[in-house]
């Protein structure tokens, strides 16, 4: 039987149907966001919707966003932010969803993952098909890395190797697999590792490559503009609203979930740098690949390495100065012509991989150095900075990073197309004006918001802990006051406890003192790849789990295993960081507040998604304590608190400590 494709109320019984066929029911808010997303396909209308912890918001856009596809045959892109809600969309809610509901619709829908080219290995690569060269396996200016690296410098390496071992980890792997997807690479590489077996989208060969039949990405691509639904990334969003609009198939429907994070991923995506190292790296390309004189790019890049040298870190107020303005000119005049040079003579020449890829480095200068030197700079911020990884002597780079992403979004993404935003964490103290301004979507006429509550009672299930008597965290990474509040917490928890922390110096510090403090045992990110150590503070109810942002989203822990989230301090942006810096400066200078829009809201959301680590289930309790006295005691603290679930609040740490102290003698330890 197929349902009328018009009736919202048809779409939530296929909720009931799939929900059911789960071993549950609707969850109190989720057919109201099914109806919400369902009206805004149907209607053609923009949507921002939140939906508290809890809902089953995947399901509840997933069920309309199948019904739409398979009655209308019009494409619907489903976006994502983290890998983990990715592979859950993918390995089990759709799969469940479209077995629930095959005997309801007219035919099964067909589904694709689509990522961007060099998340995927290149089998033409890893067969020795592009030349390789030690010089081009590593970013510019990133220092080489010895045999036998270990875990902490790349996280997402499972085990100690070197680098040639990953490779050739790959190149086995490469042969095996079905999909070529990194993600599915177990244990990961290093990025370098991946860097030497993959290529972007410039580099590729295209039709000319021998293995094109066999090519991961391309495969990828033919199967994601068959589809009726395609799950992707913020990143390809963000790689479309810069230009590249052919990234993404014909589509209807954008719905983008974990939709608090698409203007920093958007913002990530159309970020660029300029070294004097990535110019000699392009340049050294056209030599040995291309076969080409450099010697004006080589010139420009001295110089651009002369006039760097001695400038400080800072941001640039009406574009480059003159010394460094007219070095990158140099660089985007050399860089040109060469781009010409380097033209395949060819286009089915099959010996052509090391060309493209010299000519797909060269364009890359040129389009950068040109970004730069623009009449018109207004639109970007520019800066200096050195790399914060790597040698405290590296040269400094010039970054360019869009000043704000809601034009490109409103010019390049929603016209046209049906644009859905959902998270559990879009309006602050129920207001969604700026969530609609960052997202490009404020002033949308027929614009429709909706805040579905969490399924949870918060004031029963959770207790919010406001450290009121701690002094104002200063520059140190955590105080001692700090580690001997977390010491009498943890040690009432019975371990128990997430640690989120504001810097990965603060994260550590926190380990190494309380590791000799406490009995229970304490895992720290970066020891191990951030999936492991999720399941082993799961599976150990005593463990107690330290990091830094990545733990801040997405960990997923219901039950006794966590019953106690620490927060060190108020998330405030880096006060360096200079893309935030300039949009404060941007709104201040428009008659707004800038401390408020930018970076109180960035601290709201990051609250909102710390504190909801806690409560992830009916059943869970437990206590958030936040150890930075600003949110009780400053003016902005109230705006703070309102992004917060409605726990229970209390500034006593014996209150606490008594609540965590019951909850570990019910679960009898």
């Amino acid at each position: 039987m197929t349902p009328p494709a018009t009736a919202s109320a048809t779409v939530n019984s296929l909720l009931d149907i799939v929900v059911t066929s789960l071993g549950g029911a609707p969850r109190r808010g989720q057919q109201d966001m099914t109806s919400a997303v369902f009206d805004a396909m149907e209607g053609h209308h923009p949507l921002i919707v939140q939906a508290g912890t809890g809902t089953g918001k995947s399901m509840a856009y997933l069920v309309p966003a199948v019904a739409h596809a398979v009655a209308t045959n019009e494409r619907v892109i489903v976006a994502t932010a983290t890998l983990a809600l990715q592979r859950q969309i993918m390995t089990r809610d759709l799969p469940l969803l479209s077995q629930a509901l095959q005997p309801h619709l007219d035919r099964q829908p067909d589904v694709a993952l689509l990522k961007g080219w060099s998340n995927y290995v290149c089998l033409h690569k890893a067969q020795g098909g592009y030349p390789q060269e030690e010089a081009t396996l590593f970013a510019p200016d990133d220092p080489v890395p010895a045999a036998g690296t270990s875990t902490a410098d790349h996280p997402d390496t499972a085990e100690v190797e070197s680098l040639a071992d990953q490779m050739r980890r790959i190149v086995t792997w490469a042969r095996d697999t079905d999909t070529g997807d990194r993600d599915d690479l177990v244990p990961g590489v290093s990025d370098r590792a991946w860097r030497a077996m993959s290529v972007d989208k410039l580099e590729c060969i295209g039709s000319s490559c021998p293995l094109i039949h066999e090519c991961f990405p391309d495969n990828a691509r033919k199967t994601a503009f068959d589809a009726d639904l395609v799950v992707t990334n913020h990143t390809m969003l963000g790689i479309a609203a810069s230009g590249s609009a052919g990234v993404l198939p014909e589509h209807d429907v954008i719905i983008v979930d974990e939709a608090h994070e698409l203007a920093d991923r958007v913002t990530s995506a159309a970020t660029v740098d300029l070294s004097a190292g990535s110019i000699d790296k392009a340049a050294r390309l056209a030599r040995r690949r291309g076969g080409r004189v450099t010697d004006a790019l080589d010139d420009a890049s001295a110089q651009l390495a002369l006039a760097l040298i001695n400038q400080p870190d800072q941001t640039f107020t009406g574009g480059l100065p003159a010394e460094l303005h007219d070095a990158v000119s140099a660089v985007r005049d050399a860089s040109r012509l060469l781009v010409s040079e380097l033209k395949p003579e060819k286009k089915d020449d099959t010996a052509d991989a090391g060309l493209k890829q010299a000519q797909a480095a060269v364009l890359s200068i040129f389009e950068i150095a040109e970004r730069m030197t623009a009449e018109d700079t207004s639109a970007d911020v520019l800066w200096c900075a050195r790399p914060r990884i790597g040698s405290d002597t590296a040269p400094p780079r010039l970054y360019a990073a869009p000043l704000s992403v809601s034009s490109l979004l409103a010019q390049a993404l929603w016209p046209e197309h049906t644009a859905i935003l959902t998270s559990a964490t879009l309006a602050i103290g129920g207001n969604f004006d700026s969530a609609a301004r960052t997202v490009g979507l404020a002033g949308v006429d027929d614009l429709v918001t909706k805040d579905v509550a969490s399924p949870f009672d918060y004031p029963r299930q959770g207790i919010l802990y406001l450290a009121r008597d701690l002094p104002v965290p200063g520059s140190s990474p955590t105080t001692d006051d700090q580690l001997a509040h977390i010491e009498e917490l943890i040690n009432a928890a019975h371990g128990r406890t997430l640690g989120l922390f504001s810097s990965r110096k603060a994260a550590q510090r926190a380990a190494e003192v309380l590791k000799e403090r406490v009995s229970y045992p304490i895992l720290l990110q970066g020891e191990d790849q951030l999936p492991t150590l999720v399941r082993l503070f799961r599976e150990d109810p005593q463990t107690c789990l330290f990091g830094t942002l990545s733990l801040w989203q997405g960990v997923d822990v219901p039950g006794d295993a966590c019953q106690l989230v620490v927060i060190d301090r108020i998330p405030f942006p880096r006060p360096d960081d200079p893309v935030r810096s300039a949009r404060t400066k941007a709104v201040a200078q428009s008659g707004g507040n800038g401390f408020m829009t930018v970076a109180a809201h960035h601290a709201a959301l990051l609250l909102a998604q710390g504190a909801g680590r806690l409560i992830r289930s009916t059943d869970d309790k437990g206590v958030v304590a936040i150890l930075d006295p600003r949110i009780a005691t400053a003016r902005y603290g109230q705006y703070l608190l309102s992004a917060l679930p409605p726990m229970w609040r209390t500034t006593q740490k014996a209150t606490a400590v008594s609540a965590l102290h019951r909850l570990t003698s019910r679960s009898g330890d």
